[in-house]
């Protein structure tokens, strides 16, 4: 008889065409956050074909969806990505993360109802700056689910990849035009304020934790080298092992950009999101069921050293789903080092043949996770007893509007 883990796998292998060329065309044709109409499109047309029903444009998200399987109790979820980065496309895999996502949902559903469990495959748009997962989270489309999943690609595998919470701030001067060089005195100037700021922060970075993170792009730096500058901006991010280590960052960073405004007389405007990417916090029965299965599919572990795996600094709306839910967001790797994440060289790792290998054993490796844990009656049990109205509750990561 086949069991259902025999079953998953051969139905990722009955997909393996499709699905790497899902990956494929995803990974040529980038589409930034929130205009992801090629890659949603691919993905909703896949997995309809499978047999999933397939509901687009949830929570008013037109490039985010839902796609469902079985009706048994216990409801995992498999979060799919597919937005790009401006200028250098995939070159954080989000096309292998989908594929992957697609590939266990197909798996999953085949065997959904021997294992009492109803298998969701959403997908999240915007994860690049957009926050889709939290906008999900907060309008409904996770209610009622128990654990949520996915694997994200990177050089090598590592199952409790660190990630920080970080927030973004838009950052914008307003000073007054004048003749650079006749009567400079009569102008303030926004870019003099920028500068200020930037070398405050760079100063500041001497007296910050070994784990915070403050980086940032000029996004308007004035108009004409002869007129000076009335209006600059910029985009930062800060970072931080947690949330609470992110409000004390993020408190030093903005005096930073007030002392600019001091300096020079410049008025200061800071616009923040209304949520930040929290911290991951990966559940150890599921990780663990994870890592089995993939170590089972041959991916090892130990690729990095201990010092190489503290320099990761990534950031994630998966982890404001991992502090909702028992949630895993482990590394799946393509041997791309030494190219990293979101380089153009890492981009061209993700679409090879050890992209592709990821993508199938991604999907295999998650299918088998989701059999693990509806299989064991005390992880099982611990999930269906949690609480999944996550519309209801305050939402990890809620920061609050502010300006100043």
């Amino acid at each position: 008889m086949t069991t259902p883990k025999e079953a998953a796998r051969q139905a990722v292998e009955d997909a393996r065409t499709p699905l790497i060329d899902l990956s494929h065309r995803i990974h040529a044709n980038p589409e930034l956050r929130f205009q992801e109409h090629k890659a949603c499109a691919l993905l909703a047309d896949t997995l309809s074909s499978a047999g999933l029903a397939v509901e687009s444009g949830v929570c008013d998200l037109p490039t985010a969806f839902v796609a469902t399987a079985g009706s048994g109790p216990l409801r995992i979820a498999i979060c799919a990505e597919y937005d790009a980065l401006p200028a250098i496309g995939h070159a954080c895999g989000h096309n292998i993360i989908a594929a992957a996502a697609a590939g266990a949902g197909i798996a999953a559903a085949r065997i959904a109802g021997e294992i009492g469990a109803t298998i969701s495959v959403i997908g999240t748009p915007a994860e690049e700056g957009g926050g889709g997962k939290v906008l999900l989270l907060q309008r409904g489309a996770f209610d009622g689910v128990h654990a949520s999943m996915m694997v994200h690609p990177g050089p090598v595998d590592v199952g409790d990849m660190p990630y920080l919470a970080t927030q973004a701030l838009d950052v914008s001067y307003t000073g007054k035009e004048a003749h650079a060089s006749s009567f400079p005195e009569r102008g303030i100037n926004a870019a003099d304020a920028l500068t200020v700021a930037q070398v405050a922060v760079g100063l500041l970075r001497q007296h910050i934790r070994a784990t915070d993170r403050v980086h940032g792009i000029v996004t308007k730096g004035g108009d004409a080298s002869n007129v000076i500058p009335a209006h600059t901006s910029a985009r930062y991010s800060v970072r931080a092992k947690t949330m609470r280590h992110l409000e004390d960052i993020r408190a030093k960073a903005v005096r930073c950009f007030e002392a600019g405004a001091l300096a020079t007389g410049c008025e200061l405007h800071i616009d923040y999101r209304d949520f930040g990417y929290t911290e991951v916090r990966n559940d150890p029965d599921i990780l663990a069921a994870y890592q089995r299965n993939a170590e089972a599919l041959g991916r090892n572990f130990a690729g990095l050293t201990a010092s190489q795996l503290e320099r990761t600094a990534g950031s994630t709306d998966m982890g404001n789903i991992s502090l909702a839910m028992p949630a895993i967001h482990p590394s799946i790797g393509v041997h791309s080092w030494p190219a990293v994440n979101h380089q153009r060289e890492f981009a061209e790792h993700c679409a090879t043949p050890a992209g592709d290998k990821a993508v199938i054993d991604g999907a295999i490796a998650m299918a088998w996770t989701i059999i693990d844990i509806a299989s064991d009656e005390t992880i099982r049990d611990r999930l269906l007893a949690a609480h999944t109205s996550y519309s209801s509750m305050p939402i990890p990561g809620m920061l609050g509007e502010q300006a100043s």
